[in-house]
C-alpha cells in the first residue's frame, strides 16, 4: 500500500509537523483549503508560514497554536484546540490579504520505538461558515434586543408552554424592579389584584387554543400606583406551523381611558353614542370598545433608517400603513414623503444624525399627502428618533419610533372648546 499516496488524498485537512514544527507534508485538502501549493510550504516553519493578521492587533492565534504544539511535544499526549479565529494570508495572485476563518483542532503526537515524538499530526476542520452564521445571528438578536428595549412598551416572550423567556429593560424601569425578580410568575403579580383572575383565565385560554390573546388590566409602577394597560401576546409559528415562542406587550393606554371617560361625561355627542350602544352592551363594554377603538387607531409604527441620506431599510406595518403604503425600502426619507422636507423632519433627523442626540417629540403635527388626491392631511404623532451606532461607537442610522395620536389631541383640543364654551 502507497502510504504517502493514501496520505495525499484524504478528505481531510492534515498536515504533518517535524518536532522542531516544520512541515514535512500535508494532505492536497490541506493545500487546498489554506491556497498553498506543496512546493510552497514543505520544508518551512509552520507558524512563520501562517502569521498572526497584522490589521487584527489583538491577535493571539500564533501564540496559542505553539502552545498547543509545544504542550504535545512535553506531554507526549494529543491536545484539542476549541474554535479559533486564525486568518489564512492569500497569495498575491488571489490579491493578497487575509481570509477570516474560524478553525477547530487536534494535535496528535507520532512517537518513535523510544515513546519520543517523531512526529506530530494537525487535524484541522474549517468551521468558518458556522462560525460567521452563529455571530450574524447574534449580531441580529441584539439589534433586535437594542429595539424591543428601546420601545415605550413592556415587551415580553415566552416559550410555547407560556413560562417566561425575556423582559426588556422598560419592565425594571416601570416596576423598579430587577429583571431577573420577575421571572417565574412574579410579573404578573404586578398586576391588579382585581385583574389577575381574568387576566390568568384569559391568557390560559390562548395558550391552549393557540391564538392571540388581548386584555385589559391595571399594572402597578415602582411608586406603588396602577395605570391601566392594554397587554396583547401573539404566537409565533414556523414555516411548518410549529409554536415555537409567544410575543407580548403592555401599552399604556391610562390617560386615554380618562380622556375618554371625561369626553363621554362632557360631551353629548359621545353620551348619545354611548346610549344607542348600551341597547346591546353594558356601558362598560361600550366604554371599553370605544377606548379599544382609539387605541387601535393610535398603534405603535417603526422604521430603521440608514446612512446620511436616510434611507430606509427597516419598516413595520403601522408605519406603512401610515405613508399610505408607498414603496419605501430602498428610498430616502424625502423621495417617499418629500411633503416632510418642507416641514423641518429631514432636518431633525440630519441633526440627531450628526450630534447623536435622541430626538422626541410629542403630538407634533404633521401633513401626509393621501396617494390618490395627494392633498394634505393632519396627523399628530408621538415619536423619537434614536441614532444607532456600531461597535466603534459610529453613527450609521437612526431608530424611529411612536405612536399615532392624531385622535387623542382632537378630542383634547375638542374638550377644550366644550370648557371653554361653558
Amino acid at each position: 500500500m502507497d502510504l504517502i499516496k493514501l496520505l495525499k488524498h484524504l478528505p481531510d485537512t492534515v498536515v504533518i509537523l517535524t518536532p522542531d514544527l516544520k512541515i514535512l507534508d500535508a494532505t492536497d485538502e490541506y493545500y487546498r483549503i489554506t491556497m498553498r501549493t506543496r512546493e510552497e510550504l514543505v520544508g518551512q516553519d509552520f507558524l512563520d508560514s501562517f502569521p498572526d493578521n497584522p490589521d487584527d492587533p489583538s491577535s493571539r492565534n500564533a501564540f496559542l497554536l505553539r502552545k498547543s504544539l509545544e504542550k504535545v511535544l512535553e506531554t507526549k499526549q494529543p491536545d484539542r484546540l476549541e474554535v479559533l479565529r486564525y486568518d489564512i494570508p492569500r497569495p498575491a495572485s488571489a490579491g493578497g490579504g487575509y481570509d477570516v476563518r474560524f478553525w477547530e483542532a487536534i494535535h496528535a503526537p507520532i512517537p518513535d520505538e523510544k515513546g519520543n515524538v517523531s512526529y506530530i499530526i494537525q487535524k484541522t476542520s474549517d468551521v468558518t461558515e458556522r462560525e460567521l452564521s452563529k455571530h450574524a445571528l447574534a449580531l441580529e438578536e441584539s439589534k433586535f434586543r437594542f429595539m424591543a428595549d428601546a420601545m415605550p412598551q413592556l415587551i415580553f416572550t415566552t416559550n410555547p408552554e407560556g413560562k417566561l423567556t425575556y423582559l426588556n429593560q422598560r419592565w425594571e424601569q416601570y416596576t423598579g424592579e430587577p429583571i431577573t425578580n420577575l421571572f417565574g410568575d412574579k410579573w404578573q403579580e404586578t398586576i391588579h389584584p382585581e385583574d389577575q383572575g381574568a387576566f390568568a383565565a384569559k391568557w390560559k385560554e390562548a395558550l391552549q387554543q393557540g391564538t392571540e390573546m388581548q386584555a385589559e388590566l391595571r399594572q402597578r409602577d415602582k411608586n406603588g400606583n396602577y395605570r391601566w394597560h392594554l397587554c396583547r401576546s401573539m404566537p409565533m409559528h414556523t414555516e411548518q406551523g410549529e409554536l415555537t415562542m409567544w410575543v407580548g406587550s403592555y401599552t399604556d393606554i391610562h390617560d386615554t381611558r380618562n380622556l375618554v371617560m371625561e369626553l363621554l361625561a362632557t360631551n353629548e355627542q359621545m353620551v348619545a353614542l354611548s346610549d344607542q350602544v348600551h341597547h346591546s352592551f353594558l356601558k362598560a363594554e361600550a366604554e371599553r370598545k370605544v377606548m379599544e377603538q382609539l387605541i387601535l387607531k393610535a398603534p405603535f409604527f417603526c422604521c430603521i433608517l440608514k446612512g446620511p441620506e436616510h434611507r430606509y431599510e427597516l419598516v413595520n406595518e403601522n408605519y406603512q400603513k401610515l405613508i399610505y403604503n408607498r414603496d419605501s425600502v430602498g428610498k430616502t426619507v424625502a423621495e417617499v414623503i418629500p411633503e416632510v422636507v418642507e416641514q423641518g423632519f429631514i432636518q431633525i433627523l440630519d441633526k440627531v444624525y450628526t450630534t447623536g442626540e435622541d430626538f422626541l417629540a410629542e403630538a407634533v403635527p404633521i401633513k401626509l399627502a393621501q396617494v390618490n388626491t395627494n392633498e394634505l392631511q393632519q396627523y399628530y404623532l408621538t415619536f423619537i428618533y434614536q441614532a444607532l451606532r456600531d461597535e466603534n461607537g459610529n453613527i450609521h442610522g437612526i431608530l424611529v419610533f411612536g405612536y399615532d395620536v392624531s385622535d387623542q389631541e382632537r378630542y383634547r383640543q375638542k374638550l377644550q372648546d366644550l370648557e371653554l364654551s361653558q
